[in-house]
């Protein structure tokens, strides 16, 4: 008997998933999604097996469901169908926040196994159409299992992590991956958004180089996802934004001073640091897609 596995949401990363879990241990795919247009497509380029429009009957068949949906819609998707899930079946969700996430998950029947995990991988663009099948290729894949987490489901998602290319798979808990994704996610993009609030943007224009690229690249983002995200991890993101801004106040002091040989002392620092980080990010083999 075939095994599904139910892929709830096909957007950038429900669809990246499909491409990448082909294959995987026997299961079909079976994409759910509410808009017919991303449902044809994924059909159409043959990244699901087949589709389904009603969420009680594709869930009724999900060994393992992966909810792809925005922050808010995964916990108002797992209250408002949480008596349709197979009985054994496992749920994971990809999103970017696990504290809400866990909490939301805390209404599921206890004959349901739920995990949660965030592939750490993504672009700026959204939909289908930019799906990915080496979207996770060299990434990190968290997970943060709890008392809902049964050990082979979590066993389960340790293969599926190696199956699509993650580099390696991190256990942690919510609360520890809600302050590291906040350093390392969220206030970069808030760095991205503030650096394109300033009013000479459009004047410098034809004069960015590539840091400015780099830097601004994620800041043209998915303006619904980000505001959740942003607003469900608001403590753990305002405290790295508090960081962040000692930091700068403290450059702008020492740039001010003219003191060079204080500058140079934090600057050979800093260049120390994330030379340390380069080096350990090679080591570990999660250098991500562009450069696996």
């Amino acid at each position: 008997m075939s095994r599904h596995i139910v892929i709830v949401g096909l957007g950038l990363i429900g669809g990246s998933l499909a491409k990448a879990l082909r294959g995987f241990e026997g299961f079909d795919l079976i994409g759910l999604d509410v808009s017919q247009p991303t449902l044809r497509y994924a059909v159409e380029q043959d990244i699901v097996d087949r589709v389904e429009t009603d969420p009680a009957h594709a869930l009724a068949q999900g060994d393992l469901v992966l909810l792809c949906l925005h922050p808010q819609g995964i916990v108002d998707f797992m209250a408002q169908h949480r008596d349709h899930f197979k009985p054994g079946a496992m749920v994971s969700d990809v999103c970017g926040v696990k504290g809400a996430i866990l909490e939301g998950a805390r209404v599921l029947p206890d004959t349901v196994s739920f995990v949660g995990g965030h592939p750490m991988a993504g672009t700026e663009f959204s939909g289908i159409q930019h799906a990915l099948s080496n979207m996770f290729h060299g990434a990190h894949y968290i997970l943060t299992p709890n008392d809902q987490s049964s050990p082979e489901h979590l066993a389960l998602m340790h293969r599926l992590a190696r199956h699509i290319g993650c580099a390696n798979v991190v256990e942690t808990t919510p609360e520890q991956h809600d302050a590291i994704i906040a350093y390392t996610s969220q206030m970069m993009h808030i760095i991205a958004v503030s650096v394109c609030d300033d009013p000479c943007l459009f004047q410098y224009q034809g004069f960015e180089g590539d840091s400015f690229r780099s830097c601004t690249r994620v800041a043209a983002l998915d303006v619904p996802l980000w505001t959740q995200l942003f607003s469900m991890n608001a403590g753990a993101l305002c405290r790295a934004l508090e960081q962040l801004e000692q930091h700068i106040h403290q450059y702008r002091l020492t740039i001010q001073s003219g003191d060079r040989e204080a500058l140079s002392a934090r600057l050979a620092t800093s260049a120390a640091r994330k030379r340390k980080m380069n080096h350990l990010e090679e080591l570990s083999g999660a250098v991500g897609r562009d450069r696996a």
